[in-house]
């Protein structure tokens, strides 16, 4: 019975969400509301606890909230100033190779907007700008949800990390006791970078096989042949793509941290493999692409037009360019140790600390958050862009409209994960429900729980709709099942993180928006079947790199 309340979170979720199909908006109240109630009559936490708890969820989805309107309101503003369509244009003018189009801008350029905005922007941008080149839009969003795996782990500016598994990792006011002890004098920030590193070492084979994957499942189920051998023969480029992203991240992630390495690891595989394609090297001469439109099936096909109606405004590719890349140097100005702007943005903190007497604290820094950031990059694009009233107001508009449902969620999401893992002060005897997991986890697979602990990851995703979440969810389950059954707390904590970004491929919210943006709605479960498979591969290989390096 102990571990049935302890996976309460998990099994009221995947009931609500996925058994009974209700929207996020919906599911997620009814889930934590029965998450308080076991907690508070079976696990007997305080009542005073659970509220607490609860308050320190709401100022948690606080920030995260504010990081996901910076980057909605930046990609509206991009849009209604013409940005995204010049954009999309020099895409469309690189190559004819559909096989090339979809490394180009739904691995390196998706990795970019995954490090600089993530909450599922990458999958939500990417699918209609293939859908603009002429893919299907099935195989543009099963693509683009591919594509957007091992880029999460950095995803808006480390935040999977940062809040992920830093507040995954808390219990009440401070580390759990258990991290506390293994980590000792180190401090967090420096501990969230060697699983960077930890995590991008794994990645170097695991993530760098992605591209592949990725053309191989769009010549084989996409063809006018249905050919594996097309996709084969692209092996070389696709290897060559794969470590263009994952070497560059693994150096970025080792020697500056979790902030930069999706943003810096795409925009130098971009450069890379647009050089590659201008050379033609490791590019076949026969350009491949999907047969003629009257022979797609049915079910590749949206409910909305095809061609999106271009943005009237003309505008010169390096001026389009020019936010993204303000963003990313501000952000590296803002978060490098050598230059004094990022103690001073720090200093200024907002929150509660010990919340109704407690020993449960939130504090943020409304200023280093990449929220604000992303709204300096905007107003600097709204002169620099010239853009008129109506244009701004149009971004800002529906920017705030968009922000509604996934405020809902996130106010009943983080509240009740963190009733999880608070819930170890009360009367009952218990431990906490995750380290109460990890008693029964670690009796059952023992050594072997390296090959489980990706797929914990993925499966926190799946149900919570983002690697976030996963990591705040499931961090110090796994870090207390390592040690229970004497591993590497560090390799299993990076092996969560792992799993959370493969779980990032089938989770229902990101496949339920990107299917929204082409027209796909009721067509969700077709597209987590075909993504299925790449996530399974995903957690595998990285369930036997942990079996061999734990």
């Amino acid at each position: 019975m102990i571990t049935l309340v302890a996976l309460t979170p998990i099994l009221a979720v995947f009931l609500f969400l996925v058994l009974l199909r209700m929207p996020a908006i919906k599911a997620m109240p009814i889930s934590l509301t029965v998450t308080a109630i076991l907690a508070f009559f079976y696990w007997k936490v305080p009542f005073v606890q659970i509220t607490a708890s609860m308050i320190e969820g709401i100022l948690i989805g606080i920030s995260i909230l504010y990081i996901v309107f910076g980057a909605i309101l930046l990609l509206n503003t991009l849009q209604n100033s013409g940005a995204i369509d010049s954009i999309r244009n020099f895409f469309m003018g690189v190559t004819p190779d559909r096989r090339v189009q979809v490394v180009l801008i739904a691995w390196l350029f998706g990795a970019f907007i995954e490090g600089a905005a993530g909450f599922g922007t990458p999958a939500a941008i990417v699918a209609p700008l293939l859908v603009v080149l002429g893919f299907p839009p099935l195989a543009a969003v099963v693509v683009a949800l591919i594509a957007d795996s091992s880029p999460v782990t950095f995803g808006a500016v480390g935040t999977p990390l940062i809040v992920g598994v830093e507040q995954g990792l808390m219990e009440g006011g401070g580390l759990a006791q258990i991290a506390a002890v293994f980590l000792g004098d180190l401090p967090v920030s420096d501990y969230l970078k060697i699983i960077a590193s930890q995590v991008m070492q794994f990645d170097l084979l695991t993530g760098t096989l992605m591209p592949f994957i990725m053309i191989i499942i769009l010549t084989r189920f996409f063809g006018k042949e249905k050919s594996w051998k097309d996709g084969f023969v692209m092996w070389r480029f696709a290897l060559f793509a794969g470590f263009s992203f994952t070497i560059p991240a693994f150096i970025v992630a080792t020697f500056i941290g979790p902030e930069f390495p999706s943003i810096i690891g795409g925009l130098t595989g971009l450069m890379l493999v647009l050089y590659v394609i201008k050379k033609g090297w490791m590019i076949p001469e026969k350009s491949w692409d999907f047969g003629e439109r009257k022979t797609w099936s049915q079910e590749w096909l949206g409910n909305m037009p095809l061609v999106k109606k271009e943005n009237t405004v003309k505008m010169a590719l390096k001026k389009a360019w020019v936010p993204y890349i303000l963003l990313g140097l501000l952000l590296i100005i803002t978060r490098l140790d050598v230059l004094p702007v990022k103690d001073m943005l720090r200093s200024v903190k907002v929150g509660w600390e010990n919340i109704l007497g407690t020993s449960i604290t939130a504090m943020f820094e409304p200023f280093y958050l990449p929220g604000t950031v992303f709204i300096i990059v905007v107003l600097i694009t709204i002169f620099y862009h010239k853009m008129g009233r109506k244009a701004v107001y149009q971004a800002f508009s529906t920017s705030g409209k968009t922000l509604i449902g996934t405020a809902v969620t996130l106010f009943t999401a983080v509240p009740m994960v963190r009733i999880f893992i608070n819930s170890g002060i009360n009367e009952a005897g218990f431990a906490s429900m995750p380290v109460e997991l990890a008693y029964q986890a670690s009796e059952l697979l023992g050594a072997s729980w390296p090959i489980m602990a990706p797929f914990i990851g993925a499966l926190g995703s799946f149900i919570s709709g983002s690697a976030t979440f996963s990591n705040m969810m499931f961090s110090l389950f796994q870090f207390s099942v390592a040690d229970q059954v004497g591993l590497e707390p560090t390799t299993i904590v990076s092996l969560q993180v792992m799993g959370a970004n493969a779980g990032n491929m089938i989770c229902v919210v990101n496949v339920v928006a990107a299917a929204s943006v082409v027209g796909l709605v009721g067509k969700e479960g077709q597209i987590i079947r075909m993504t299925l498979i790449p996530m399974l591969i995903y957690a595998v290989l990285a369930g036997i790199l942990g079996l061999i390096f734990s």
